[in-house]
């Protein structure tokens, strides 16, 4: 059905990740992915789904070590380990404000997005309940998946196939698939546009691993800022507007790319690994 063509870890949330040749799958997801996150005093968790609060964060890298110690590397190219204390000092330079790095999951802890003006960016009864913030963006609220760092699922995959689909819908866009933050990205050997919606509801091997398939990943804003040498585009997630908008749930026809993944059973999974998918029983 496809192979595994690259794998992403992103060990603090909504920082510029690394790419690994293998990976441990856990019952949580990818080892090391999204155990840290940055926290302000209002209780928010750092995302860059709030650009003009959060957006800085792209600008940073992090990385875990063969010892597992993660480390962050600033836009100047310092990198100080997680547990240093500078680092919030810089951090909070970086943001204007008072944050921490943090792997303790607040209990309520509040997650911001940004609001997009293109239709199927965010559900409409959610669109109704937006407000606008301090920065005067219109945001709405909602929480991270209970007891992690997760917006929703624990694993992320998008395909080769859907992301070259779009580039023939906006030809002068960079359809990178790290603008869209996978942990797995699935070569589907030219297959059509977006065969993974179709998938929800099946099993999925790659390598020793075991996911279930479980729903559309509905876009925010996150693929049109820059990331790393891409450059900001905000023509990126308007041609997924125009191009793929599909239901999720009752949430009506969002803009969707890839799918999440809920892990069924642990292993080790390795860049090249065939994937194939079948129904659940």
């Amino acid at each position: 059905m496809g192979t595994v063509t690259a794998l992403y870890r992103y060990p603090v949330k909504s920082m510029l990740g690394e790419a690994v040749i293998a990976a441990a799958v856990t019952e949580g997801g990818l080892s090391g992915d999204r155990v840290y996150a940055v926290l302000d005093e209002t209780g928010a968790v750092g995302s860059a789904k709030h650009p003009r609060k959060w957006g800085a964060l792209l600008r940073c890298r992090s990385r875990r070590d063969e010892s597992g110690v993660v480390r962050v590397v600033l836009p100047d190219g310092t990198a100080l380990a997680v547990e240093d204390p500078d680092l919030d000092a810089e951090l909070s330079k970086l943001l204007g404000r008072q944050v921490l790095v943090s792997a303790a999951v607040p209990e309520h802890g509040i997650l911001e997005r940004a609001v997009p003006e293109y239709e199927g960016g965010v559900p409409e009864v959610v669109r109704k309940s937006a407000s606008v913030d301090a920065t005067g963006e219109s945001i709405t609220s909602g929480t991270v998946a209970p007891g992690t760092f997760f917006d929703f699922g624990q694993v992320h995959l998008v395909t080769t196939a859907a992301l070259a689909r779009l580039r023939t819908v906006y030809p002068a866009g960079d359809f990178d698939a790290r603008r869209f933050r996978p942990n797995l990205v699935v070569d589907t050997h030219d297959g059509p546009g977006f065969p993974e919606d179709v998938w929800p509801g099946s099993l999925l091997r790659a390598g020793d691993a075991l996911f279930r398939v479980v729903v559309p990943t509905p876009r925010c804003v996150i693929p049109t800022p820059g990331h790393d040498e891409l450059p900001p585009d905000p023509g990126i997630m308007r041609a997924v507007a125009r191009e793929h908008r599909i239901r999720v749930f009752d949430l009506g026809r969002l803009s969707c790319l890839g799918v999440y993944l809920d892990v069924l059973k642990a292993g080790a999974v390795r860049v090249g690994d065939v994937i194939t998918l079948q129904e659940a029983s």
